[in-house]
């Protein structure tokens, strides 16, 4: 295939475009490489970058051209950053999904459109199934639900091929050190604090990125159009007791641990159901959570210093994480 992935050069973005190239697709990415979209992410693969935003349609209609399909990654993801300022969130997540549904209904291309578990909201038990109505809860997770029922409403009114995939929480390498196990991972190798939202009771199901990847793929080849399909981990863990396995795996210490005022209306759990995706495709998720998962993106971030260093070392980094967290990032500049 021919696929135009939109938000490539990010996190998730490009795991997929690795597997992608790797399976022989050919790929253009379209990619406005803000804060947490590197162009660094994609090098040394086979791909034509195209710089421009998703809210662009001149962009969008320039790096469409020719392909079979559009697969949109394209968004502000973190939720902190949403409760500072949401307008970015709108403008990505919502305006970009409506651009890109646009050219493709014109071309007559399917449109997949990457998601997230936080668009059912919190569940106390089970799991969130694809009947779930969609109960966001914070200016992040609205703003993707936003997006997938305008996706789901062009084909409801003009019969567009779409399918969304939402996803559990998310790791591996090439995450942006905003989230939980890259800021743990960092701090606890140097010796910061390590800063747990309230009592870290939260609960999270982990998927690893590439288990993602190739479960939006799986989407895109076999899924039904007009539908959504969960690609769900099956690692539930309470965030305090991944932040002490961080600790045993870096050498850090328990006292490291500090407890800040909770996120504003912080959910306290997601779990997602992916069967409907596992009769479709015979999807699964390969990396154990236990079993190697985490341990490799730990010692991933350690090994790659030259990776995230310039990251942190922005003032732009160090001002949101200030807002967050109320003190500096105390990353060494020497080596891990």
């Amino acid at each position: 295939m021919k696929l135009l992935v939109c938000g490539g050069a990010g996190f998730i973005g490009s795991a997929f475009v690795h597997q992608r190239v790797a399976a022989g697709d050919e790929v253009r990415v379209l990619d406005a490489l803000t804060y947490a979209g590197r162009e660094e992410n994609v090098a040394g693969l086979d791909v034509e970058l195209v710089i421009g935003r998703v809210e662009d349609p001149d962009a969008v209609r320039q790096a469409a051209t020719g392909v079979d399909a559009i697969v949109n990654f394209a968004a502000e993801t973190h939720v902190d950053r949403s409760i500072l300022d949401g307008q970015a969130f709108v403008l990505t997540n919502s305006l970009g999904t409506f651009t890109l549904l646009e050219e493709a209904r014109r071309r007559g291309v399917r449109h997949l459109q990457v998601s997230t578990d936080e668009v059912y909201g919190s569940i106390r038990e089970g799991a969130f199934t694809e009947e779930h109505p969609l109960e966001p809860s914070s200016p992040y997770s609205a703003s993707k639900a936003g997006a997938d029922l305008m996706v789901l409403a062009s084909h409801h009114t003009y019969g567009q091929d779409v399918v969304i995939a939402r996803g559990s929480n998310c790791y591996g390498p090439r995450q942006f050190p905003e989230k939980l196990i890259p800021v743990m991972t960092l701090n606890a190798a140097h010796g910061a604090p390590l800063p747990v939202y309230g009592d870290g009771r939260q609960v999270r199901t982990w998927l690893h990125v590439d288990d993602f990847a190739s479960g939006i793929h799986a989407a895109l080849v076999h899924g039904e159009s007009g539908q959504a399909y969960n690609v769900g981990g099956e690692n539930e863990k309470l965030n305090i007791d991944v932040v002490h396995r961080i600790i045993g795996l870096t050498g850090a210490s328990e006292s490291q641990i500090k407890h800040v005022e909770d996120r504003l209306g912080h959910d306290f759990r997601y779990a997602l159901a992916s069967d409907k995706l596992k009769a479709a495709s015979g999807w699964a998720p390969r990396m154990d959570f236990d079993a190697g998962g985490l341990e490799s993106t730990v010692h991933w971030y350690l090994d790659h210093p030259h990776w995230w260093r310039p990251l942190v070392d922005t003032p732009e980094y160090r001002a949101y994480y200030r807002r967050v967290y109320g003190r500096e990032p105390d990353f060494a500049p020497a080596e891990v």
